[in-house]
């Protein structure tokens, strides 16, 4: 578990600072349609950060081209930026992931990702940011 103090805000404060979309995303657990967030198809390089407090989530170099429409990670940056939960909402068993420091709903992570680690973090473009100019 993360050393860093927990970010919590009100719901006013959340509204204010995110767009109706990301809101919907990161605080009602929602997602987008596939194949229409900003990162699906990007080759950028960099670190992707929870756009809600900025938290660094994933590397760029662990992005890969999963064909399911939204950004695909082989795993978190650190061990501790993510936490992971089941998730047996929609009458599915899913594991939800989310950010460590501001419980931001992220998406979820499935046991059918590439090799080394053979998951793929499947995430809302909405719920991250993409910081170019880190490595």
């Amino acid at each position: 578990m993360s050393t860093k103090p927990k970010i919590t805000k009100t719901d006013t404060d959340w509204r204010a600072q995110l767009t109706p979309m990301q809101y919907h995303v990161t605080r009602e657990k929602g997602t987008e349609r596939a194949f229409t967030g900003q990162y699906w198809d990007s080759k950028d390089s960099g670190i992707y950060r929870c756009i809600c407090c900025g938290e660094p989530l994933f590397t760029s170099t662990s992005k890969f081209d999963s064909g399911c429409g939204w950004p695909s990670f082989t795993k978190p940056l650190s061990d501790d930026a993510t936490t992971e939960t089941l998730d047996n909402s929609h009458n599915m068993s899913r594991t939800e992931v989310t950010c460590s420091r501001c419980d931001a709903h992220l998406g979820h992570v499935f046991p059918d990702g590439p090799a080394p680690t053979g998951l793929r973090y499947c995430i809302n473009s909405a719920s991250i940011d993409l910081d170019k100019n880190e490595k």
